[in-house]
């Protein structure tokens, strides 16, 4: 028996003996856990070979081997001809020493943030954790390091919870330009050489096409197998194009062995996916780079990188401001989401300087903040304000700055929370907590600032609440707590 086959029987044995079965009916009934909705926001981790090169962005593998790209004249230049340093020549060079698990855990933890997600293997198809599948991964090569078992006992042991993504699906096409031309990519090729299978890719990007072979399907399906049976996941998030039609049979297999393995280990878990790859309520529908323009009545996730250009760290990436991110943050959580932020961090195991200023500014504001943020829901009106939310995945570049005439609301237990997007001592008004509002009837018993010793002032007129607060001054959202009698 090989190693494939190890797995995928264990697949087949815990989908016989449980309740859900490989098909969309069977997952009527599933729940997305308590704890994802209650934590709000996430730390997502893009570390991998590309992390060497950190030229434009984690994409490096593929576009180095397109004749038309910069990575293609960047990596002749500064590694040599294809021929002799291809990109698995980067594996040796991955020592990592300055990688401190605990370090990073403890600024994730700082930032406030209640779930961690690694990706445990890119697109690029270095295995970033002890595999019994394939030699190519951290613990066999490079560092010699189970990078996310280390990174697992850290997150557990600061109580956050334990997550996963994997992007193999991708793998399929990621090397297919390397062949039309001389470089280390060629066939013929097996199940298990590194570049397998380079499939062709299609023309728009897309879907790949042809559907890769049934061997290589079966070994992604064992290697996420193998990944639940190790390390026990809390939500496993997959990247694009498991939605092609080829990808479903074992999609819903995983999903189904998933679902009945957490049911046996008494866990509550999820399934992240984009698209239409899953049926909407069998697991997290994820927004890549985007938001949506009103609540949803799904629990949903936003995921995003501290830099516009790159989930890894490279030379060139543009990094947002900590008003931009916390202004994303309060608007989808407002909305019923949860914000999954993105750390790259550098190929020696080192954050950079300007993530760990983010992360720091933005733990600062959810110490003070934070009860806005976790273990809330949408308030029965989610938004009001000047400034139109662009919807969609890959939005963000068209995203509209914020003023203070754009609030957001959260609520839990006896407490509304009025955020205003940011406020330099003008009074905020809230139209949607009039006298008359069709929204708001409640009875004031206290109303405070986060974060400030002064009493804001309040009146309400028929049409609006106006909050007059000139001390307060703040690029980033104001949160005034409502206490109902």
């Amino acid at each position: 028996m090989t190693i494939q086959e190890k797995y995928l029987k264990i697949a087949d044995e815990v989908i016989a003996k449980g309740p859900y079965k490989p098909d969309w009916a069977s997952f009527d009934d599933y729940e997305v856990p308590k704890w994802f909705t209650n934590a709000k926001f996430g730390i997502f981790i893009h570390w991998g070979l590309f992390s060497i090169p950190a030229f434009r962005n984690e994409w490096y593998s593929r576009n180095m081997y397109i004749q038309s790209m910069d990575e293609w004249q960047h990596h002749r230049d500064t590694y040599g001809e294809h021929t002799k340093f291809g990109y698995k020549d980067f594996i040796p060079m991955f020592t990592a020493p300055n990688f401190d698990p605990a370090e990073w855990v403890r600024l994730f933890k700082k930032a406030g943030a209640r779930y961690v997600m690694p990706v445990a293997e890119h697109h690029d198809g270095f295995q970033m954790y002890d595999s019994e599948i394939s030699e190519y991964n951290s613990k066999n090569m490079a560092m010699h390091r189970d990078v996310l078992g280390e990174l697992k006992e850290e997150i557990l042991k600061n109580d956050m919870i334990f997550c996963e993504s994997n992007h193999r699906v991708e793998h399929a096409f990621f090397f297919s330009h390397g062949k039309n031309f001389d470089s280390d990519v060629k066939d013929p090729m097996k199940l298990g050489d590194y570049y397998y299978p380079s499939i062709p890719e299609a023309g728009d990007m897309d879907m790949f096409s042809p559907a890769p072979p049934a061997d290589f399907l079966e070994d992604w399906l064992a290697r996420n197998v193998e990944l639940v049976e190790k390390y026990r996941p809390s939500m496993v998030y997959f990247d694009w194009w498991i939605q092609h039609e080829s990808v479903k049979p074992y999609l819903m297999k995983f999903i189904a062995y998933y679902y009945n393995r957490a049911e046996e280990w008494g866990m509550k878990v999820g399934i992240s996916y984009k698209h239409d790859a899953m049926m909407l309520g069998t697991g997290i529908l994820d927004m890549e780079r985007g938001h949506f323009s009103d609540a949803k009545p799904f629990p949903w996730q936003a995921d995003t990188s501290m830099a516009f250009n790159s989930w890894c760290y490279t030379a060139q990436n543009e990094f947002k401001n900590v008003t931009h991110i916390l202004q994303d943050l309060v608007d989808i959580v407002s909305k019923n989401g949860c914000l999954l932020l993105n750390v790259g961090p550098k190929s020696d195991g080192t954050i950079c300087d300007e993530e760990i200023k983010l992360l720091e500014e933005i733990g600062a504001w959810m110490d003070v903040n934070g009860e806005a943020i976790y273990d809330t829901h949408p308030w029965r009106v989610q938004a009001e304000g000047n400034t139109e939310v662009v919807e969609g995945m890959f939005s963000e570049q068209g995203r509209k700055d914020f003023d203070s005439s754009d609030i957001r609301f959260t609520c839990k237990r006896n407490f509304i929370y009025i955020i205003p997007m940011q406020q330099h001592g003008e009074d905020v008004i809230v139209k949607n907590m009039g006298e008359k509002s069709k929204d708001f009837h409640g009875i004031i018993e206290d109303f405070s600032v986060l974060g400030y010793d002064e009493k804001p002032e309040f009146t309400r007129d028929d049409d609006k609440m106006t909050i007059h607060a000139p001390f307060v001054d703040s690029d980033t959202p104001v949160v005034y707590k409502m206490t109902l009698r």
